[in-house]
């Protein structure tokens, strides 16, 4: 039972909130019996595991966890990163905030066969938030990483004010890009695209994450992915 502070798998909890320590580490968080138990069903075995008031005492636990007072379980995997592939992906290009990286893992796994590759710009899909919105996701389809260059098949950019993505025709392999909520993809990033593409919608914008969800629905209907 630990019952210090200072005790070193306590301490690597601590420096695992951090994206440096998790780059130089090559680690990453899985807090809650939910996340742990969706990476023990996809096969992953945690490099540490601390069930509170098993291995540890519950008050020091909970100082080491995002989620505060009553965690029950935390546990440390080492990173796996997919291949780029599949008939349909996404391609993340400046997407900052880490729930919707998290959130897009997950609609990702349920609407296309390929991984969400992260782009330059995009949040840490290993951060304790992005883990926690994938809903274990990250375990059953783990993100992929490449440069826009290097995708292949057809790169549709998904751009306001473009021909409705229900119009367009398509054979896959389809890689979707999306950009920033805010500013979208960059003019450069949008160009390089195969296509451009829009959701046409009544307000100013969606959610990343939303327009990630209607996006892979209509490429998977087109594309026989669905």
């Amino acid at each position: 039972m630990i019952t210090s502070p200072d005790n070193p798998k306590l301490k690597l909890i601590r420096k695992l909130h951090e994206k440096k320590h998790r780059v130089r580490e090559n680690l990453f968080l899985a807090e809650g019996e939910d996340l742990v138990e969706a990476a023990r069903a996809a096969g992953w075995e945690p490099e540490e595991l601390l069930v509170s008031g098993e291995d540890v005492e519950p008050e020091l636990l909970d100082r080491v966890s995002a989620l505060g007072s009553g965690t029950r379980v935390i546990g440390v995997y080492r990173q796996r990163w997919s291949e780029p592939g599949g008939n349909l992906s996404a391609y993340l290009h400046g997407v900052s905030d880490p729930g919707n990286v998290g959130t897009i893992i997950r609609t990702a796994h349920a609407l296309a066969d390929g991984p969400v590759i992260i782009g330059p710009g995009t949040a840490d899909p290993w951060s304790p938030k992005a883990v926690r919105a994938s809903m274990g996701s990250v375990f059953t389809k783990p993100p992929a990483q490449a440069s826009l260059d290097a995708l292949a098949g057809t790169t549709v950019a998904l751009s306001a004010g473009s021909e409705p993505l229900a119009q367009v025709q398509l054979k896959p392999p389809v890689v979707v890009l999306l950009g920033a909520e805010r500013t979208g993809l960059p003019e450069e990033v949008a160009k390089a695209a195969d296509i451009r593409a829009g959701i046409p919608v009544h307000t100013e914008s969606l959610n990343v994450a939303a327009a990630a969800a209607v996006a892979l629905y209509e490429l998977g209907r087109i594309t026989g992915d669905a």
